[in-house]
This record gives structure tokens, sequence and C-alpha cells, in this order.
């Protein structure tokens, strides 16, 4: 039975569509809402408040901190400075990634890592014979993220502008209404946003000051829904749905490496030894053989198939995750994972795999749309990722 997160108590007061869903063992707002396009449009035009708190925490420290974090993840972590965040993938031995995640360094030799899925053996395990400790803080902890154009305006006041000249995935602690936050300037919108991390106890009074704070700056609460939309235009993958961690997959097919997610600037070979180094050596060196792609669907000729039908053409209001093959002439050359219209760009995304000598921007393909039950093919062509790509993301 799903339980509420230590945001629970508004989170269900808000929900007036009562529809849930089950996030590692939490209940999440699919929307709260009956029409969850407005809190896509709040992440886009005002602030959207999104409970993310089941996302797993860990805690790891001792002298051998970073030689465990440089072990498992992809990224150099000696690289990393004080009060940074790295986006990574960490992959098993066979070079094919477990999960993707953030490793923060939190300054004072310590680490905090967090990810979708459950890590904490993974990382005990990776830690044998090193002077490393791995502390499960997932539960002593609630996040918030709070993402679109008004977000730093709702914390400068709450923070006394503590947040002004945070820097990209970079992370500050500060007082809010007197309580003890630290607040990383990271998100899943591809959009100017924060995350902001206090003790479970607190997570209430954090909502509700951040709600007040944000009433004259447009902000609303938003679900699942509309993250999936703003996630897709920022050409993010997720995992179980574009891609399966390799712990769960139960053919070599559903096993993805970094490369092979397109993750390539993620991957520091040169750093020393890390968990899948050999294996990714060697897949660097003869290349990938497939990529994660980002399409972009003719709509104007997919409309065609429904007038013909008689039907209203109406592309998908929300996004979709499921496999759609994609081909090139006669040949299936891969599936489409997710997909959505863009209500701000007005263009159909869709985020593939496909054969790697079909992933070259520009590259013309078709998808399959199914019609009253018959199989169309739609024109598709390979675009840059991210679809949306704000300047104030990184500003």
């Amino acid at each position: 039975m799903p339980r509420g997160t230590p945001f629970h108590s508004r989170t269900a007061a808000l929900c007036e569509s009562h529809a849930w869903r089950n996030w590692s063992g939490y209940l999440a707002a699919s929307s709260y809402t009956l029409v969850p396009e407005m809190e896509y449009h709040a992440i886009r035009m005002g602030a959207a408040l999104i409970d993310v708190s089941p996302l797993f925490k860990y805690h790891v420290t001792g002298k051998d901190a970073t030689r465990l974090v440089n072990k498992v993840i992809t990224r150099d972590a000696a690289s990393c400075k004080p009060n940074q965040v790295l986006y990574t993938p960490w992959c098993d031995e066979r070079g094919k990634t477990v999960d993707d995640g953030t490793a923060w360094n939190l300054g004072d030799g310590s680490w905090r890592m967090t990810s979708a899925e459950p890590n904490f053996k993974w990382l005990q395990d990776s830690g044998v014979g090193m002077d490393a400790e791995v502390e499960d803080v997932s539960e002593d902890i609630a996040a918030a993220a709070l993402q679109g154009p008004t977000s730093r305006a709702i914390l400068h006041d709450l923070v006394d502008g503590a947040v002004d000249k945070l820097r990209f995935y970079r992370f500050t602690r500060a007082k809010l209404d007197g309580i003890d936050a630290t607040i990383s300037r990271t998100g899943y919108t591809g959009d100017l946003g924060y995350e902001v991390w206090v003790p479970r106890e607190k997570a209430e009074r954090a909502w509700d000051a951040l709600m007040d704070a944000g009433r004259g700056h447009g902000i609303e609460a938003a679900g699942m829904l509309a993250l999936d939309i703003a996630r897709i235009e920022a050409g993010f993958i997720l995992a179980e749905v574009d891609y399966m961690p390799s712990r769960k997959a139960l053919i070599d097919a559903q096993r993805y490496s970094p490369f092979e997610l397109s993750l390539d600037w993620t991957v520091a070979l040169d750093k020393g030894g890390f968990v899948g180094r050999r294996a990714l050596r060697e897949e660097a060196r003869r290349g990938p053989p497939r990529r994660i792609v980002g399409l972009e669907v003719d709509w104007a000729r997919a409309e065609r198939f429904f007038h013909e039908k008689g039907l209203p053409a109406e592309p998908p209001r929300l996004a979709w995750r499921s496999n759609v093959p994609v081909y090139a002439g006669m040949w299936q050359v891969g599936r489409a994972t997710s997909g959505t219209w863009s209500p701000l760009l007005k263009r159909y995304l869709v985020l593939a795999t496909v054969d790697a000598g079909y992933a070259a921007e520009g590259t013309e393909l078709e998808m399959e749309i199914t019609v009253e039950g018959e199989r169309k093919r739609a024109p598709a062509r390979v675009v840059k990722r991210p679809f949306f790509d704000p300047p104030r993301k990184k500003a």
C-alpha cells in the first residue's frame, strides 16, 4: 500500500482530481486538477511546485567517500567542486546503466547521491574494503521542485537573496522561513528551477512558505502528467520507460550503456578505474550499436490519416509511454518510447531508440501511428535535443 510523502497533508488537500500513482511506494499526484495542461503551463509560464520526495537519497561518508563515489559513477568525482552537483549514470561491469541520478559534493569530504531507483545495496557492495559508509537518508529528507521562470523571484525573498547568484547544478544552504534548507539549482523540467531539500518534520511548513511566497508569481502545484510533458520537451530520459535499469532487465536488448543513451559527455574514460570502464572503453572504440535520439513527427502529414476516417485530428495532449515502431523504408530500425505534443513549441516530440546508422540529425524516418485499428506511418525526422532549451535555464 503506497504511503504519503512528508508533503501529503498539503498535496492531498489540493488534489481535486483524486488521481494518484505509486512512485517507489509513495503516493504521487498524477494531476491536481482535471485539466493537467494548466499545471504544465505553470512550469513554463510561472512556477510549479512538484513533490519529488520519493527520490532515493544516500549519504556517503568516511575517508574513502570520494573514492567510492568515483568508483561507481561514470563522471569524474575528483573534478566536482564543493557545493557542485553532477548528473551521472552508473554502470555494471558490462558497462550497462544501473541507474542515472546525481552526486553532490557536500564540501566536507562527504557526498549525497540521489536516484529514482533503490541503490543502497549497490553502493554498499561497491565500497567493500574501503573506509566509507553509506547511509540511506531517503526517509529523513523531503524534497520539492520549484520550477519555472518565476522560481528565482519566489525564492529571492524567502531566502534573502541566497539563490540570486547560484549557478546551474550548484547548491547552497539557507534559512527558508526559519528552516534549515538546502537549495539546488536542479530539476527535471529543462527550465529555470530549483529543488528544495528540508528535514522531513519541517516539510509542511516549507511547502506553505513556498506556496505563500509564490501567490503573486503564478505558482501552482503540478503533478506527474505535467512533469512528463516538460521532461520530454527537455529531452530527458526516464528509467523503465526509455531504458531499463540493468538490474531489472530480462534480456540483453533491454540493457543500455551510457553511449546508447546518448550520454557520451558523462563518461570520463580517462579518470582511472571505475565499474564498467573496460567495457565502455571497448564500446567507445567500436561505437555503440544504437542511440536514443529526438524525433519530430510531421503532424501535418499525420493528421491526414484521421481526416481520411472522418475523425478530428487531435495530437496527443498528454505524454505517452509505450513501444512504437520506427522505420527507415521497409525496415524497422528502432522504437519510440516517449512522446507528446508540445503545447509551447506546437510540435509533436518523441524520444526513440534507433540503430546507430540512423541517429544523425536530419535523418528522415517514419513512426507508426494507429488510427481506428489501422497502422499508418507518419514522417519523422531526427532533431537535436533538448527540444526546448531556454537561456534562463542556465543564465
